[in-house]
C-alpha cells in the first residue's frame, strides 16, 4: 500500500472518530423516570434551536413553508411540560398557539389559509385539544384550547362533502389545489379523533354522532377495511372512491387508532373495542419490521422520507402511549414497542457533536441527517415511556375530571368564515401554486424513488 494511500485512509479514520463517535448518544435507561425526563430534555432543547418565533421580526408560531410543523412541535412541547414539569417553554406555546389561531379562533390565519389543507387544520386542533385535556392553562382574554379546538371541529364538519364518495373531508380546500379531488385518511383520521376526543371531554352528544359518522362513513370507503385493518392513504374522488393510494404510513393508522380508543374509553362500547384491537395489531405488524423498533416502511428502508414523513412516527408514538392510558389491556403490547423504539431512537442522536438524532432508529447510529422533525420525533418516543411511572395522572382529563377550559360551542361560525367563497387575489393563485407544485412534485419524487427501490 501506497503511503498516501495509507494517510487517506488515516485520516478518514479520523474524521469519522471526530463527527461519528466523539459525542455519545444520549444515555436512556428505560426503566428510570429521570433518564427519560433527561432525554427528552436534551432532545427537546435541540428542537427549539429551529424555532424562531420568539426572535425580533418572526412570527410566533409559523414556519411559512410547512404550516402545520409548528402543531407538531407544540404538540410535542406539551407533552414535554406534562410528562417532566418543565415550564421553560411554556409562555412560547402559549404565544405560538394563540398567534396561528386567526381571527375566529378555528385555525385558518389569514397568511396562511388560502394553501391549506384540512390535515393541516386538524392538527392544530389536536393541539389545541391535547392543551385541554392536559390541563395547560388557557392564556386570560384569548381563545381557550377547548375553544380553538371547536373552532376546527366546527369548520371541519361544514365542509363534509356529499358530491362524491356519500361523504368525507377533501385532502385540500379550495379547488385550484391538486388535492381537491382527493379524499385522504389523515384528514378524516383526524377529525374522527377530534371528535371522539371533544365527545369524552364534553360528554355533548354532538360529538358522538359526528364521530359515529366519520367512523362509518371511513370503513365504507376504500380508507379503512374493518376486515383486515389496513387503512389507505387516499381516494380519488373522479372515480367515486372506487379505488385507493396504498402506502402505509404509520400516522394514518394512528389517527383511527387514537380515536377509536377515545370513542371505547368514553362509551364502554365493544364496538370501540374490535378496531382498537384490530388498528393496533396491524399497526404493531406493520410498522415494526425489524425487531421492536418503530419505522415508517414506505420511506426509511429506501432514505427517501420528506420532512413531512419524519414527523408520522413521531405522533403515532404519543398516540400508542395515550391508547395504553386510555384502554389499559393494549399496555402489555405497547409498553415494549415504546420501550425498544426509545432506546434505539436514543442511540441515534449522536450527530453533528450536539447530539442530533436521526430518523432511521433502527440503524442503532446516527444516519447522517439533520432536522427539527428528527428531534421532534425522538421527543415524542422518549416522552411515551413516562407512561411506564403513570400514577394516574398522566391520562387526558374531561370536563367533569379536572378539565377546566372554556366551551364555546359556536367557536369558528359567523360572519367572515376563511373557507365559506372568497375573492381568491392572484397573489393567493401563486403562493398557493408554488407551494402545491413544491409539495406535488416532491410527492411525486418520492413516490418515483418508491417505485424504482421496489
Amino acid at each position: 500500500m501506497h503511503l498516501s494511500g495509507t494517510r487517506s485512509i488515516l485520516n478518514g479514520l479520523v474524521a469519522t472518530l471526530l463527527f461519528s463517535t466523539l459525542t455519545p448518544a444520549i444515555e436512556l435507561d428505560i426503566g428510570d423516570e429521570q433518564s427519560i425526563k433527561d432525554a427528552a430534555s436534551t432532545s427537546t432543547y435541540s428542537m427549539m434551536g429551529w424555532y424562531a418565533g420568539n426572535q425580533t421580526g418572526q412570527i410566533p408560531g409559523a414556519f411559512p413553508e410547512k404550516w402545520w410543523e409548528g402543531s407538531a412541535l407544540f404538540l410535542a412541547l406539551l407533552q414535554y411540560w406534562h410528562f417532566t414539569g418543565d415550564d421553560t417553554y411554556n409562555s412560547l406555546m402559549s404565544e405560538g398557539m394563540e398567534w396561528q389561531s386567526g381571527e375566529k379562533g378555528d385555525y385558518m390565519p389569514s397568511n396562511y389559509s388560502s394553501y391549506l389543507g384540512n390535515d393541516d387544520q386538524m392538527f392544530w386542533g389536536l393541539a389545541a385539544m391535547m392543551a385541554a385535556e392536559l390541563k395547560f392553562p388557557d392564556v386570560p382574554d384569548k381563545f381557550s384550547w377547548l375553544s380553538l379546538a371547536q373552532g376546527v371541529f366546527n369548520t371541519q364538519t361544514a365542509r363534509w362533502d356529499m358530491t362524491t364518495c356519500g361523504g368525507g373531508l377533501r385532502w385540500q380546500l379550495f379547488p385550484y389545489q391538486d388535492g381537491y379531488t382527493m379524499k385522504n385518511a389523515v384528514s378524516n383520521g383526524g377529525l374522527f379523533q377530534l371528535a371522539a376526543r371533544l365527545a369524552r371531554y364534553t360528554n355533548e352528544d354532538k360529538y358522538t354522532k359526528w364521530a359515529e359518522k366519520i367512523w362509518d362513513w371511513s370503513v365504507s370507503s376504500p380508507l379503512v377495511n374493518n376486515k383486515t385493518w389496513n387503512v389507505a392513504d387516499s381516494t380519488q374522488m373522479s372515480n367515486d372512491c372506487a379505488d385507493a393510494g396504498n402506502y402505509q404510513w404509520t400516522y394514518n393508522y394512528g389517527t383511527y387508532l387514537m380515536g377509536a380508543a377515545y370513542m371505547y374509553n368514553f362509551t364502554s362500547d365493544e364496538k370501540w373495542k374490535t378496531p382498537v384491537d384490530g388498528l393496533l395489531g396491524r399497526t404493531l405488524k406493520t410498522f415494526f419490521p425489524n425487531g421492536d423498533v418503530f419505522e415508517d416502511t414506505t420511506c426509511e428502508p429506501i432514505k427517501k422520507c420528506n420532512f413531512n414523513e419524519i414527523l408520522f412516527k413521531g405522533l403515532t408514538s404519543s398516540w400508542l402511549a395515550f391508547t395504553a392510558l386510555l384502554v389499559p389491556d393494549t399496555a402489555a403490547q405497547i409498553k415494549p414497542k415504546l420501550a425498544s423504539s426509545a432506546q434505539a431512537a436514543a442511540k441515534s442522536c449522536t450527530g453533528n457533536n450536539n447530539n442530533t438524532c436521526g430518523i432511521a432508529w433502527y440503524q442503532n447510529k446516527w444516519d447522517g441527517t439533520t432536522g427539527m422533525e428528527q428531534e421532534i420525533s425522538a421527543t415524542n418516543v422518549f416522552l411515551a415511556n413516562m407512561i411506564n411511572f403513570d400514577t394516574g395522572t398522566f391520562g387526558p382529563v374531561t370536563s367533569k375530571t379536572g378539565g377546566n377550559s372554556s366551551s364555546n360551542p359556536n367557536a369558528g361560525e359567523g360572519k367572515g368564515d376563511e373557507d365559506k367563497e372568497k375573492p381568491i387575489t392572484n397573489g393567493d393563485k401563486a403562493g398557493a401554486s408554488i407551494l402545491t407544485l413544491i409539495f406535488v412534485f416532491g410527492w411525486a419524487g418520492a413516490m418515483a424513488w418508491l417505485m424504482l427501490g421496489t
